[in-house]
């Protein structure tokens, strides 16, 4: 059983797409860990803002299996992938660690480049699993956010979200 973090974000329709997806892993992986869902400016493009958290699953799937369960998700929520890397989009499931796996496997890099330079990612790990050592860098999630919060420039925010009848997230 391999311990999997998945990075959620959308920017169009991001309350109905991001609970689309939560209760798809919950229904393929069972009990799914989750972290306050943030809002951000758009990276690389000017677009809506984001909605981004951090999703902790186990499963026996393989890395492979699981690229192309999330790819489905994604699908299902109106995903287009003919556009600009760097674009608005429903729904965008990434893996960010798969186990202890470091490097590049099956053309998917772990853990996911965009951990160590996006706070829309590394906030929501770090809340998620502090004390996790990360295999890369040797420091845990608080440390590495605790270090990019004396440089980060992104803007980001906590805000209010529920999912299942629940409070996932409130406002700081």
């Amino acid at each position: 059983m391999n311990t999997v973090f998945l990075s959620l974000g959308s920017n169009i329709d991001r309350t109905k797409n991001i609970t689309a997806a939560l209760d798809s892993l919950s229904s393929l992986f069972g009990e799914i860990r989750i972290s306050s869902v943030y809002e951000s400016e758009s990276v690389g493009f000017s677009g809506d803002c984001f909605f981004n958290l951090v999703v902790g699953v186990k499963t026996e799937l393989s890395l492979q299996a699981l690229s192309i369960e999330v790819k489905k998700i994604e699908d299902q929520n109106g995903r287009l992938r003919t556009g600009p890397r760097f674009s608005s989009r429903t729904l965008d499931i990434d893996i960010i660690t798969y186990g202890s796996l470091l490097g590049e496997f099956s053309g998917i890099e772990l853990p996911r480049p965009e951990l160590y330079y996006n706070a829309f990612v590394l906030w929501p790990m770090a809340e998620l699993v502090p004390d996790i050592i990360d295999g890369k860098t040797e420091k845990t999630y608080k440390g590495l956010w605790e270090i990019m919060t004396q440089e980060n420039t992104q803007k980001i925010w906590r805000v209010n979200f529920s999912w299942a009848g629940k409070c996932i997230s409130f406002k700081a």
